[in-house]
């Protein structure tokens, strides 16, 4: 891919954990080569193409309701089943406790509050008492339960979403900002994760408490129920249009979000940017409209998972008004006592919080079902093609020749390399030089695996790269570039990225050859230093030689520099360019550099203009050619 510059926004820094392993190639894959290049697109483009991961509320079956809740429980509700059945057990004693209650109000007005009710006043309080204090219990008991459920279905949703999007290709870190991405693992699982707390609750204590109210109901007054459900069937088309509704301003409230939060990262990214060119309140008005969208599709979405608790509300009013109507009259005429009127209506007005709150689920779990169908069409898209390994290659593989033919790579729209051949020879340096745009760190890409050719074959040593599995291809190169990713950790962490079983001694061979070892004397705690976000800690030259110290962990064949010494000043690249001198020595090396003094000691140049080699050949032999390189040259030392 082009770096930033070629034409291209770039791509996040990448870092793959390459411990020591033998590399492995397969057999050739057998078929028909391709029919020209208008037939096949990039096979970067083609995840993104196929399954979009924006594309949530469209109607695709895959990712109704059940098809949802049925992954939701297959993959994490399942592993947790025990602990769900004691929760629901906990919660089925707790709602069964508003029937009881309900239950001791027509002793407690018919006998205690009697002309002898004096005996049994203490019995029925204690019975009261007791059924609270059992709620209280129950609902600790079967919170925390639910509780330690949720956080664990969170925590695998994260890890598994995260896994999948390091296995991605890099058109999707291309097509996908860093701040939206974070949402997604963030912000939809956490909202899952207290979303379906809220739904287990209702739907395990209150269905059951709905229950045991109505069998007081029930055996009370028959004719009374059906009174109080009159207005019930009044919900049923509400209800259908609402969900609906609010699955799709569910949608267009999680994807508000993540553009909040791609805002802010792209805001603190360039936050020194900002300040250089004082867009301090062009960001903050770019910010508001952003957040102004967030609350209109937070508004429209409360709205409407209001709307039916109201209803319900209504609903309740008239079967209240329709029991008061017969009831009340019953008991005027004697036919009925007070306290079975009062156990009836208490019963009734307890129902009233749990079947709002039910009404309530329907609109939360079309919440929830909006952040699920985002995490899964996540997990949904392809990851990077695998291509099966074969035998390894030869032992005595230590400085590969690398070739490309006829290789042919365009971005969507932007062509990038028109027919590139050319040959880098083993345990040689070459260097690529051409003017912003020629496709210089696309080489690289393709060379690395993060993108492939549209068209044409890169052989190394000799054999297809396609022939080799993804990560052995990777370990075959260590690259140092002009923009170095650091991690938030240790120096040492940073060095190794992931080879603890690398030797004291050979880490201290490894730091000298970077020129580490006065930047380590001067840093407390040494190695054990804090590298700072990003690298922050460190300076330009600072992370060059740790990205150098990693080269020379990974001990790969071939080595990439990618401007490795652009952004440095003179005593820190004389330092840099040092320690590169003794990392590429035995090794094939491939340099892209537009200062072409950097790159006058190369075995073999290659000129690139607009994707091809359009000159070759060492610095003085392309001078006296009179042409592009020499024209370069002519620029940068026209003093």
């Amino acid at each position: 891919m082009p770096a930033a510059g070629e034409g291209q926004p770039s791509c996040p820094a990448q870092s793959h954990r390459l411990p020591p392993r033998p590399i492995r190639a397969s057999h050739i894959p057998q078929g028909p080569r391709w029919q020209g290049r208008s037939q096949r697109p990039s096979r970067l483009r083609e995840p993104h193409q196929t399954q979009p991961i924006d594309r949530t509320g469209d109607g695709d079956p895959a990712y109704a309701s059940r098809p949802l809740f049925r992954r939701l429980w297959q993959g994490y509700l399942r592993p947790h089943l025990w602990l769900m059945i004691a929760a629901f057990l906990v919660m089925a004693i707790e709602g069964s406790t508003l029937g009881l209650l309900s239950w001791m109000i027509e002793p407690l007005f018919d006998r205690v509050f009697g002309p002898e009710g004096e005996g049994d006043i203490l019995w029925v309080g204690l019975a009261i008492l007791g059924l609270f204090v059992l709620r209280a219990i129950t609902t600790i008991v079967s919170r925390s339960l639910l509780t330690i459920v949720s956080v664990r279905i969170a925590s695998a949703m994260q890890v598994d979403m995260l896994a999948h999007i390091l296995r991605q290709s890099g058109s999707f870190f291309q097509n996908h900002p860093p701040g939206a991405l974070m949402d997604r693992v963030q912000g939809d699982t956490t909202a899952v994760q207290g979303i379906w707390q809220t739904v287990i609750v209702s739907a395990g204590r209150d269905i059951v408490a709905l229950i045991g109210l109505f069998a007081v109901a029930i055996a009370i007054d028959p004719q009374w129920t059906l009174a109080a459900l009159i207005g019930a069937p009044l919900l049923i088309l509400p209800a259908v249009i609402l969900q609906r509704y609010l699955r799709r301003k569910s949608v267009q409230l999680r994807e508000a979000t993540a553009a909040r939060s791609t805002r802010l990262d792209e805001i603190f990214h360039g936050i020194n940017a900002i300040k250089l060119n004082r867009l301090e309140a062009y960001q903050s008005g770019r910010f508001l409209t952003t957040v102004r969208a967030l609350n209109r599709a937070y508004s429209k979405s409360i709205v409407a998972a209001q709307t039916m608790p109201a209803m319900i509300d209504i609903v309740t009013g008239i079967g209240f008004f329709a029991v008061l109507m017969l009831g009340g009259r019953e008991v005027a005429s004697g036919d009925r006592t007070v306290g079975e009127f009062m156990s009836f209506f208490t019963a009734m007005t307890l129902t009233f919080q749990p079947i709002r709150r039910l009404g309530e689920v329907a609109g939360t779990w079309q919440i929830a079902a909006a952040s699920l169908e985002r995490i899964f069409r996540l997990l949904d898209t392809d990851t990077e093609e695998r291509r099966p390994a074969a035998s390894p290659l030869p032992a005595t593989t230590t400085s590969p020749g690398l070739e490309f033919r006829d290789v042919h790579f365009a971005y969507p729209g932007v062509p990038v390399l028109n027919g590139l051949s050319f040959t880098a020879r083993p345990g040689r340096m070459t260097a690529i030089v051409g003017p912003s745009g020629a496709g210089k760190s696309t080489i690289f890409h393709l060379l690395t695996a993060l993108a492939e050719p549209d068209d044409g074959e890169i052989l190394i040593d000799g054999r297809p790269a396609t022939t080799l599995s993804l990560p052995d291809q990777r370990a075959l190169f260590a690259t140092v570039s002009q923009d170095t990713a650091l991690f938030d950790e240790s120096l040492r962490d940073n060095i190794l990225l992931g080879r603890p079983g690398i030797p004291a001694d050979r880490l201290t061979q490894v730091t000298e050859a970077a020129q580490l070892s006065d930047l380590l004397a001067t840093l407390p705690g040494g190695l054990d230093a804090p590298a700072g976000p990003r690298g922050s800690a460190l300076s330009g030259g600072q992370r060059q030689r740790i990205a150098i110290a990693r080269a020379l962990v990974a001990d790969a064949p071939v080595l990439l520099l990618d401007e490795a010494t652009s952004a440095l000043d003179s005593r820190s690249e004389a330092a840099v360019a040092d320690a590169l001198a003794r990392l590429a020595k035995g090794r094939t090396t491939l340099v892209i550099a537009h200062r072409l003094s950097t790159v006058r000691e190369a075995d073999h140049i290659l000129v690139l203009d607009k994707g091809r080699v359009v000159e070759q050949g060492r610095h003085d032999d392309l001078i006296a050619q009179g042409g592009l390189y020499a024209g370069l040259h002519a620029l940068q030392f026209k003093d």
